[in-house]
């Protein structure tokens, strides 16, 4: 069946007087040095406790696919990031690494990162390294880290650096991005929620400066553009608002507004709670903020699940650095539920979403669609079935998110990671690759 599609939108209002909007430019407020935690290999040389999941390749739908955990509860998170020849996934139970057959390579707890749950992870395509966060708010000193652990090289079986930055105010609900120079991190929780840390201190596994802002500057962008600023996007009502992190002439970090811009989209409530075969219980969709926003090709992209005449829809959307919008789809069903969406984007600007399926004659599912760059503005091909669930969910919460990631070895395949429900309603995951071909522009 072919996704419900809406049409391109090309607004290009300037910024507005009528959005509260913090100040042009804003230094951070307090900075703190981070000393690393590291971990001489991703197994600690082996002394780790192994955690082996997932694996099983194999052809779905003409795709390569493989399993990723498969021991989740209900709110698995699943992630993946790819580079140097590898898979690196994160889930609430651990950390694996395959290779990109999908064979199993290595596989850890939590604990060998200073623990945490809600892991989010990148490959940075310009510096050729892995980095990803976990939020621990039960360490005994109560500081409730946010642990950014980034690779020394492009292997993701060899040295670590984590660098556990305080959050005591922090609550659930973060999120991480990176450009060449900057990693950032903004969560709920506090009078600061955002802090950013060089890259090159970082790999090097040096001390590294933590740099706090009042407030929160939105979304932080992963870059897969060749540029050393770190934007941030926010979503209202109304706008959408863009800020960067770029150095002043000391060096050090400050934020600029970048623009703000009235979005015009019909579709930007909340998403309500999807049904789901055999049972009242209904599962969460998801959220109408994006869970991970791209740049690349000089803009912004990212999907989100909103609110489409009383059901859970899919939105994406291309976007302007100012928050202008070049294009946006949208992909809905006319009885079911489409929850949990991710977007990636290759260097073609061809274009992967995932999502899943949920409705009253059918347990939560894994889909996807696509397009390429020379496809009509704003639309996708067919949906694609990546599983069928076999069993229904306990509880509200459900996944948290999905990942789409853009494979940082030749910018081009697009992979994603989608949850499924297990004849128990707990959540399984799988991965999959979508290969494309350079363009002949």
């Amino acid at each position: 069946m072919k996704a419900l599609l809406m049409t391109s939108l090309a607004l290009t209002i300037g910024l507005t007087s009528n959005v509260d909007l913090q100040a042009a430019q804003e230094s951070f407020v307090r900075s703190e040095t981070v000393e690393p935690i590291r971990n001489v290999t991703f197994n600690k040389e082996g002394k780790a406790k192994e955690r082996k999941q997932g694996g099983n390749p194999r052809k779905v739908e003409g795709f390569l696919a493989f399993d990723g955990s498969m021991d989740g509860n209900r709110q698995v998170d699943p992630q993946i990031a790819v580079g140097g020849g590898y898979v690196l996934h994160g889930s609430n139970s651990g950390l694996i690494i395959y290779d990109k057959k999908g064979e199993f390579v290595q596989g850890v707890g939590q604990a060998s990162f200073n623990g945490g749950i809600d892991p989010k992870l990148f490959f940075d395509p310009q510096r050729k390294v892995f980095g990803f966060d976990l939020w621990n708010p039960w360490d005994d000193a109560k500081l409730k880290p946010v642990n950014i652990s980034i690779s020394e090289t492009s292997d993701p079986t060899g040295a670590w650096n984590t660098y556990p930055v305080p959050a005591p105010n922090g609550v659930d609900g973060g999120g991480i991005g990176h450009s060449k120079k900057w990693i950032g991190y903004s969560f709920p929780g506090g009078e600061e929620r955002t802090f950013v840390l060089r890259m090159d201190e970082m790999i090097s596994g040096k001390p590294a400066t933590a740099y706090h802002f009042a407030g929160s500057l939105g979304h932080p962008v992963h870059t897969l553009d060749d540029s050393e600023d770190l934007h941030f996007f926010a979503l209202s009502e109304t706008h959408f608002t863009v800020r960067k992190i770029t150095a002043d002439e000391n060096g050090n970090p400050q934020a600029v507004l970048v623009g703000s811009t009235e979005h015009g989209l019909k579709n930007v409530g909340w998403p309500p709670q999807s049904p789901q075969k055999g049972t009242e219980q209904k599962t969460s969709s998801g959220d109408r903020n994006p869970k991970v926003v791209y740049q690349q090709g000089g803009f912004l992209w990212f999907s989100q699940t909103v609110n489409v005449d009383g059901r859970a829809a899919v939105q994406w959307h291309q976007v302007e650095m100012d928050g202008s919008i070049v294009q946006t789809g949208l992909i809905r069903h006319p009885e079911n539920s489409y929850i949990q969406t991710t977007l990636a984007v290759n260097q073609n600007l061809d274009v992967l979403v995932g999502f899943q399926e949920t409705g009253s004659d059918m347990y939560i599912s894994p889909r996807m669609a696509f397009r390429k760059s020379s496809d009509p503005g704003g639309q996708v091909g067919e949906i694609v079935k990546l599983g069928e669930g076999l069993g229904f969910t306990d509880g509200a919460s459900w996944g948290d998110y999905s990942g789409s990631v853009c494979d940082g070895d030749n910018g081009l395949d697009l992979w994603t990671i989608q949850s499924i429900t297990d004849d128990q309603g707990k959540g399984d995951t799988i991965i999959v690759r979508v290969p494309f071909e350079a363009s002949s522009d």
